[in-house]
């Protein structure tokens, strides 16, 4: 069977060339004899691949030299609880902006641990836009202020970073990391699963400004300590070691192809065919604000679940798999990270046109 089209929002599609390579190596991994599945984390052939992933990431990204680069296990959901276990250190308050379901989950799990605030939300209009607030919404004590820079089940994003001033901002990049360039030392902490731009499901990597680090508080599991992660270059027990393989070959392929700069141009592209459409026509309608519009994850509705239900599968069958919508909004949703190509979206683009000639909506 040939590939598909995968619209999933995680796990994602991956890109083809560093597949191939990753096939190639599967049993015998240059020339050592074993798979990366297969070696110790400690042996020097697997300690390379792993310093080299960082390495890749730090170029790829730009990331300073006072930030710590961790690879870690448990899902960005994860850090839900590891960011105020090792962040709430002063006042142990937090501010959380929160503009979908994942930054609502993020705030829901930091409210055991301290005086968590909202101190903006979308939740009012479904989420179908990015809330804005200033630091007059801030508390000028907070010990960090959380946002989820992209929204995966609702299809938005931050349209620029949000100025929080002396305060650290913390971002949940899951589905958005390395797919435009981003200016880092805005940031205090950054984490993101790796399943949706990176590689598979396994890996989460958090960056940390350094000053951030050794605030633990007493009862962090150690599991969830950054500071002591830092310290064994994330492998204080088994890192998840493929995953991490997977990783340092897509960062080593974006960086072949000109590196994050021609990775945007490449999502504006792709994003701006389906958003052009959308907006062209009013067979199908974008949910979400144009301003807070996602380059990732695009939604869009019929207004007739039916309709939308047959969606789904006659696009199944075409070829273009998970395009169901989440249930929070309905309708459908096209993921288009990194490693889905040009030629998919226009596929996809083709498709919405014949299904909606084929099946006109009764007035």
């Amino acid at each position: 069977m040939e590939r598909i089209y995968n619209f999933s929002a995680g796990p994602s599609m991956l890109p083809v060339p560093f597949l191939e390579e990753a096939a190639a190596d599967l049993l015998n991994y240059k020339g050592c004899g074993m798979s990366v599945m297969e070696m110790s984390h400690r042996s020097p052939v697997y300690e390379e691949i792993i310093q080299d992933a960082e390495a890749a990431l730090r170029k790829l990204m730009d990331i300073p030299d006072n930030y710590k680069v961790l690879f870690l296990q448990g899902g960005a959901s994860t850090q839900f609880a590891a960011v105020p276990l090792n962040l709430l250190s002063k006042s142990g308050k937090a501010d959380y902006i929160v503009s979908g379901q994942f930054s609502k989950k993020a705030y829901d799990e930091a409210t055991r641990y301290g005086d968590i605030n909202i101190a903006a939300s979308s939740a009012s209009s479904n989420f179908s836009m990015i809330p804005e607030f200033t630091m007059k919404d801030i508390r000028p004590d907070a010990d960090y202020v959380h946002i989820c820079f992209n929204n995966t089940i609702y299809g938005t994003k931050f349209p620029e970073i949000p100025d929080t001033g002396s305060i650290p901002l913390v971002a949940d990049m899951s589905s958005c990391i390395i797919s435009e360039p981003v200016d880092v030392s805005r940031f205090g902490l950054i984490y993101a699963g790796a399943q949706k731009n990176m590689a598979p499901a396994g890996l989460t990597i958090v960056i940390v400004r350094e000053d951030l680090l050794g605030k633990a508080r007493p009862e962090t599991p150690t599991m969830l300590n950054y500071t002591i992660m830092a310290e064994n270059g994330s492998m204080y027990n088994t890192p998840p070691c493929y995953c991490i393989y997977i990783a340092k070959l897509v960062y080593e392929w974006i960086l072949s192809i000109g590196g994050l700069g021609e990775m945007k141009r490449r999502n504006e592209r792709k994003a701006a065919l389906l958003y052009d459409y959308l907006d062209s026509q009013s067979y199908y309608t974008a949910p979400v604000v144009a301003s807070s519009r996602s380059m990732m994850n695009v939604t869009f509705v019929t207004g007739d679940k039916e309709l939308d239900k047959k969606f789904a599968s006659e696009a199944t069958k075409a070829g273009l798999a998970n395009l169901k919508g989440h249930r929070s909004v309905g309708g459908m949703r096209a993921s288009i990270y990194n490693a889905m190509p040009y030629e998919g979206v226009e596929t996809l683009v083709a498709f919405m046109k014949k299904f909606a000639e084929e099946n006109p909506k009764e007035n």
